[in-house]
C-alpha cells in the first residue's frame, strides 16, 4: 500500500541551492520560454546557469528545462517548440540531434514497489544524429543510439541501438544515409 505522507527527497540532489533554483524558475518562466526571446539569448541563458551548450544550437520558444546545470548539448542540435527536458538527473544530447516539438525527456520516476514512493531517477543520453520526433517520450535511464529515431507520439522505455527506428509497433533497423533498404535488411541478419 502506498503511503505518500512518507515520501521525502532523500537521496535526490538538485545540484544548486534554493537561490539558484528560484532565479532559474523566474528567468525560465518570464523570458526563456517567451516567443519574443531570441534563440541566441536562450542558449546564453542556459550557459549562464551552468549548461554546457555547443555551437549552432537552436532552442525554440516554450522549451522547458528543469535544471540547466544538469544539461549538456552538442553542436548544431535543434530543440523544438514546447519540448520539455525534465532533467532531475543529467540529460546529455549529442551533436546534430533533433528534439522535435513537445517531445519529453523525463529522467524522473518513482519506485512503485515501495510504500514511500521514493524517487527512481536515472540520466538520459541521446547520441549524435538521433531524432526524437514530435510528442515522443524518452524515459529515465534510456540511451538513444547514434542516428536512431523515436517516432512521433511513442514512449521509449529501454535503450535504442544505433541506426534503429522505434515505433508503436516495435523497432527495426534504419538504412544508413545512401544505403538501399535491402542492405539495411542484410545488416540485421
Amino acid at each position: 500500500m502506498r503511503d505518500l505522507r512518507t515520501f521525502t527527497l532523500s537521496g535526490y540532489d538538485k545540484g544548486r541551492g534554493i537561490v539558484a533554483q528560484a532565479l532559474w524558475f523566474c528567468v525560465m518562466n518570464t523570458l526563456f520560454m517567451a516567443w519574443f526571446c531570441p534563440a541566441r539569448l536562450r542558449v546564453a541563458l542556459l550557459r549562464a546557469f551552468g549548461a554546457r551548450i555547443g555551437e549552432g544550437v537552436l532552442i525554440r520558444h516554450r522549451v522547458r528545462v528543469l535544471w540547466p546545470w544538469k544539461l549538456s548539448v552538442g553542436d548544431h542540435t535543434w530543440i523544438g517548440e514546447g519540448a520539455w527536458l525534465l532533467n532531475l538527473e543529467p540529460v546529455t544530447i549529442g551533436s546534430h540531434v533533433c528534439v522535435s516539438q513537445e517531445a519529453l525527456l523525463c529522467t524522473g520516476s518513482h519506485d512503485h514497489r515501495t510504500t514511500d514512493f521514493r524517487y527512481r531517477n536515472a540520466p538520459i543520453t541521446v547520441a549524435d544524429g538521433a531524432w526524437i520526433a514530435t510528442r515522443a517520450t524518452v524515459l529515465a535511464g534510456v540511451t538513444v543510439g547514434r542516428h536512431a529515431v523515436v517516432s512521433a507520439g511513442t514512449v521509449l522505455a529501454r535503450d535504442l541501438p544505433d541506426l534503429t527506428l522505434h515505433t508503436a509497433d516495435g523497432t527495426r533497423p534504419l538504412e544508413e544515409p545512401g544505403q538501399t533498404p535491402s542492405a539495411a535488411k542484410e545488416r540485421t541478419r
